[in-house]
């Protein structure tokens, strides 16, 4: 999870999920490790009532699940009142 902007109008860390489709390349790198490379397989908004349990799941084949904030935003409301959810698999690595 990460957000997509600050209070102060800064873009946050996932401000680029907004642009991400299906098929787009992820690359995610890991401290002291080779990076990881990954291809979009989905990305749906949901309201924040309903992110779904399999965004957390911790068993079955890899994945990589990138959540953050999306419109509407509502200040009154406490901020955004959905989430986008972009959820990516690993590709095969290179020997």
């Amino acid at each position: 999870m990460g957000h997509v902007d600050s209070r102060s109008g800064d873009l946050g860390e996932f401000a680029a999920l907004a642009g991400v489709r299906a098929g787009d390349a992820v690359l995610v790198r890991r401290d002291g490790a080779p990076p990881v490379s990954y291809r979009v397989a989905s990305r749906a908004t949901v309201d924040k009532s309903e992110l779904p349990a399999s965004a957390f799941a911790r068993s079955g084949p890899p994945v990589l699940t990138l959540i953050t904030c999306a419109p509407p935003y509502d200040p009154d409301g406490g901020g955004y009142l959905r989430n986008l959810v972009v959820t990516a698999v690993p590709l095969p690595t290179r020997d």
